[in-house]
């Protein structure tokens, strides 16, 4: 792969999570998105999703492997389905691209432990835990991308763990709220603190587009492709966490712990977009709350 590739603007696609929840996939635990690969009468829901994105003009599609994570299946008590899902999500990816040739796959490798926190695990946990999900993924995917991760020392580790499957990477890194990282850090030490080979780009995700423009100029200074994966949540931080929260949820979706803004239409969210775009940023994607009608509007801007 081209490690230009993002030096132009590209699409990405939108938050298939929630998107799978607003096509009537029913939550099971705080399985989320997984809940489409466990269960065989969601995979051609969770095709359709994929393809839905590219028609909408998705360049790339992200593996729906966010709550594929040993820890979540754990809590959920089938962690022996690992490889069976995290396999699974590569397969159905695949089906997309074979109807879109031109679709390029990024292997998602979520935060290995809680979501919007830091993970304070050994490093051998966390490389184990990455390490195994890469390497399932690896044959089905053309670069792999570290899907909101809130940490440095966690990106080092995941950078460290794909080495050996020689392909290039995407960054992306979570600010819940400010200009921090949740470990506190800030967005440069990404890339001073970690010497980086097959680097694509860095993008801020699963993040409001008001707080994407606090950090615009960090992210601009870089001198490196950037961009983003916007949210449609009102927030991201909750407390004490997001799956202690998740846990407690009613309905199973996240949105009904983290709300669901409604002034995020598809028009508001491209003007976001061409705003950022404008700054430079040319990898242009949405997360959680993010709709195909959302990814085409991006899509006008190119």
């Amino acid at each position: 792969m081209d490690l230009n590739f993002f030096k132009q603007t590209r699409i990405l696609d939108g938050g298939m999570g929630q998107e799978l929840l607003a096509r009537g996939m029913e939550p099971n635990g705080t399985l989320w998105s997984a809940n489409a690969l466990l269960q065989e009468k969601y995979h051609q829901l969770l095709l359709d999703t994929h393809v839905d994105f590219i028609k909408a003009g998705a360049e790339v599609i992200v593996t729906t492997t966010f709550t594929t994570r040993k820890i979540r299946l754990k809590d959920n008590n089938v962690e022996d389905k690992f490889e069976y899902l995290n396999i699974k999500a590569g397969e159905i990816a695949q089906k997309a691209k074979k109807l879109y040739p031109n679709v390029l796959i990024a292997g998602g490798l979520p935060p290995q432990y809680l979501t919007y926190e830091a993970d304070t695990r050994s490093e051998k946990e966390i490389k184990n835990d990455f390490y195994s999900q890469a390497k399932l993924l690896n044959p089905y995917i053309d670069f792999f991308y570290f899907d909101v991760l809130s940490s440095v020392r966690e990106f080092q580790i995941a950078i460290d763990c794909i080495k050996e499957f020689n392909k290039p990477y995407l960054i992306g890194a979570h600010i819940s709220e400010g200009t921090k990282l949740p470990s506190g850090e800030n967005i440069s030490e990404i890339t001073t603190k970690i010497k980086h080979k097959n680097l694509l780009g860095i993008m801020l995700s699963c993040i409001s587009p008001e707080n994407y423009e606090l950090n615009l100029d960090e992210i601009k200074s870089l001198g490196i492709p950037f961009g983003f994966k916007l949210n449609g949540f009102v927030k991201t931080n909750p407390k004490p966490n997001y799956t202690g929260a998740y846990k407690k949820s009613k309905t199973g979706n996240p949105n009904e712990f983290l709300g669901q803004r409604k002034d995020l239409t598809p028009e508001k969210m491209a003007e976001f977009a061409k705003k950022f775009k404008d700054a430079g940023a040319t990898i242009l994607g949405g997360c959680c709350e993010t709709r195909p009608s959302h990814i085409k509007a991006f899509t006008s801007l190119k």
